[in-house]
């Protein structure tokens, strides 16, 4: 069992927030701009808005609804205020009712109920300080690393990603699932040709199936889309890069989750029941994965790319790793840590060193580049069309 202690927010029994966010969230697209105003009102408030909540058909309704949900549940965030229209499907009191209001303060405010701007701010300025009072008072205090959940992404990915950064990556996977945190693999359209790599690694008989049939499905939805799997993934970055198949690819994606077994499957943006190595139900578009992650209450991200990207999640730490040093030097406002280096002669696991206790310090306050920068990528993975 771990004895490796960090800083955080006791949000409930053994679950813990390594930030103490306060975000204002849209329940619907039309309530965006609203949100974006109150979000001005105070720097320290993070705005989060998308392009749902409305007209969404069955399964739809209930991802999106879960995943706007779950970011409020996200243990990093410690106040909530939801903004409605009031007419939209996925409401306001919708997305309330599944936060547990125990470990944060929530406030609503519903568009069509006040009808004024200038009465909308004043009510939005009100439930701030509200939210900020109970906010401050929320004390950081030691906890045991085991109570982390730490999601996985790659992105931009290059010939080096699976010899460098995403291998790294895996050690300290497998470190942290030692220690009895809980580590989630996603993008499963990129285990497309690495299934029988990923059979080995799966004890239980039902959740090795649910895997390889979701591979299976993703797979039939681009044929039935007319297209070809291989045709579609690697991206264009990826072959511009140097990336040959979907095999050499998914290979090296799948690395990231090092060689423990897996020990669940989950839906997009639901939260992991089981400790150790899961696997999460997302795409491999990189916005919609690590926001299902972040949803499924992801403390922070280690995210891998090899031709560089500056995305990051309104409340969950991205950490990015460079495969090449490279694109490391020309992105480095971007980039926290350079895996490239093992190129030159640097030992993987030293490496992976390096990225775990760059781990402990952003849990224990530090910033990651997507944080100084504000990069804050929000974007639900849909089901099924508008109607």
């Amino acid at each position: 069992m771990s004895t490796i202690k960090i800083e955080g927010y006791l949000r409930r029994e053994n679950l813990f927030g390594i930030r103490n966010h306060i975000i204002v969230m849209s329940s619907v697209s039309c309530a965006n701009f609203i949100v974006e105003q109150i979000a001005r009102i105070d720097t320290g408030i993070i705005p989060i808005t998308h392009q749902h909540g409305c007209t969404h058909m069955g399964a739809d309704t209930e991802q999106v609804l879960r995943t706007l949900s779950g970011t409020c549940n996200n243990p990093n965030v410690g106040g909530v205020l939801l903004v409605g229209l009031g007419c939209e499907s996925v409401n306001v009191n919708s997305i309330a009712s599944r936060i547990d209001s125990g470990e944060k303060l929530v406030k609503t405010i519903v568009i069509q109920e006040i009808g004024e701007v200038r009465k909308i701010m004043d009510i939005a300025c009100d439930y701030l300080r509200q939210i900020k009072g109970f906010v401050s008072k929320q004390q950081r205090s030691d906890f045991d690393i085991s109570s982390l959940t730490i999601g996985l992404e790659c992105g931009g990915s290059d010939p080096f990603s699976g010899i460098t950064a995403n291998p790294a990556v895996g050690l300290v996977s497998d470190k942290l699932v030692e220690l009895g945190a809980t580590v989630v693999l996603s993008e499963i359209p990129e285990m497309i040709g690495a299934e029988a790599s990923l059979e080995s690694r799966i004890p239980d008989e039902a959740v090795k199936l649910r895997i390889l049939a979701r591979i299976k499905a993703y797979v039939q939805m681009i044929k039935d889309a007319g297209g070809d799997p291989r045709g579609c993934n690697p991206a264009p970055g990826n072959i511009k890069a140097g990336l040959s198949t979907i095999e050499e690819k998914s290979l090296g994606c799948i690395i990231k989750g090092g060689h423990s077994n897996i020990n669940e499957f989950v839906e997009y943006s639901r939260q992991p029941l089981c400790k150790g190595l899961v696997v999460m139900d997302t795409p491999g578009n990189d916005p919609e994965s690590v926001t299902g992650m972040a949803a499924g209450g992801a403390n922070l991200i280690l995210f891998t790319t090899g031709t560089g990207t500056p995305v990051g999640n309104p409340v969950a730490p991205v950490i990015k790793i460079s495969s090449n040093t490279k694109m490391y030097q020309r992105m480095s406002n971007f980039i926290d840590i350079d895996a490239g280096k093992i190129i030159g002669g640097t030992p993987v696991d030293g490496v992976a060193d390096e990225i775990f206790e760059f781990i402990i310090d952003v849990c224990n306050g530090r910033q990651t580049a997507s944080e100084l920068n504000n990069c804050r990528e929000f974007s639900v993975n849909r089901i099924g069309p508008t109607f």
